[in-house]
């Protein structure tokens, strides 16, 4: 009971809920988000033949996640750009992160430890994201559970769905790179996340949405910063994922025995060929009367 009364876990939820993200905190986000930019193949090089496509690129990947969201609320797409200081903010991010001197900019923040921080005020961003999303799509549609998660989903990973169009934008297409086919962990945390920000908001999850903030974002703060820092993919869902799936969705079929056996045979066929039939003599001696006739003539 004391240490309740010395940790007032409500009021300290209120606070980070109430806690501005900009300019702070959107910068964090600016600059992950652009330092991912840069890490694709060829998006140096692009920078210096056409800065445009850069520049357009950097912005889908700053705002793809309101552009998604607008587009399935019938809302103009473009209509966050009306936010000057925001599209600012991370055009400055952008050219210095691409354009500094000596790459000094990139350096410092590409730094481990300073990245950290940056990916921890990331998602501190991405939770409010979700959280508002659902929020505003339950003051529209106000029993549409998959309206609202789905435009949670898309506030928070935004940017992965939309990176086939990104890469086209880019001159590239890897279709088997969709992101709904193989998800990362920040969209499948999203996808979660927003079903927990759904339940709450229909009152079907019995907790403050100041309260399920804090704990959601100290969840994806922990995870993020140490896939980050371990340069880990393994998703911290996979345990469970493997433990339900299977008994859901069945396993993944290894194909039929004889199917395998035949194909092997045909492969082992075509790979070493059966050698040609020995030549009789008599043809042989055919074969040498014509080279003859052929150098007489």
């Amino acid at each position: 009971m004391e240490l309740a009364e010395a940790l007032p876990l409500g009021e300290l939820a209120a606070a980070f809920a109430a806690l501005p993200v900009f300019p702070l905190f959107d910068t964090a986000y600016f600059i992950v988000s652009v330092l991912y930019l840069k890490y694709e193949p060829g998006a140096v090089e692009m920078s210096r033949k056409s800065p445009f496509a850069s520049w357009l690129c950097a912005m889908l990947h700053c705002f793809g996640s309101y552009i998604l969201a607008d587009l399935l609320l019938g809302e103009a797409p473009i209509g966050y750009f009306s936010h000057n200081s925001s599209v600012i903010l991370a055009t400055a991010v952008w050219y210095l992160i691409f354009f500094c001197p000596m790459n000094l900019f990139y350096k410092c923040v590409s730094f481990l430890p300073v990245k950290l921080i940056f990916v921890a005020m990331k998602e501190v961003v991405r939770v409010r994201k979700i959280a508002a999303g659902v929020h505003h799509a339950h003051h529209l549609y106000h029993h549409g559970w998959f309206v609202m998660m789905a435009t949670g989903w898309v506030k928070g990973s935004g940017v992965a769905l939309m990176s086939n169009f990104e890469q086209l934008l880019r001159g590239v297409w890897k279709p088997e790179t969709n992101e709904i086919l193989h998800m990362s962990f920040p969209t499948k945390a999203s996808l979660y996340g927003t079903v927990l920000f759904t339940l709450q908001q229909t009152h079907w999850l019995p907790i403050s949405e100041a309260n399920l903030i804090f704990f959601f974002t100290m969840f994806m703060i922990v995870c993020k910063v140490f896939m980050t820092a371990t340069h880990s993919h393994a998703s911290p869902f996979a345990p469970l994922e493997n433990l339900i799936c299977p008994v859901l969705f069945g396993s993944v079929s290894s194909g039929h025995p004889g199917h395998h056996h035949d194909h092997h045979g045909t492969s082992h066929e075509v790979s070493h060929p059966a050698p040609p039939p020995a030549k009789s003599k008599e043809e042989l001696n055919e074969g040498t009367r014509k080279r003859k006739a052929k150098k007489a003539e």
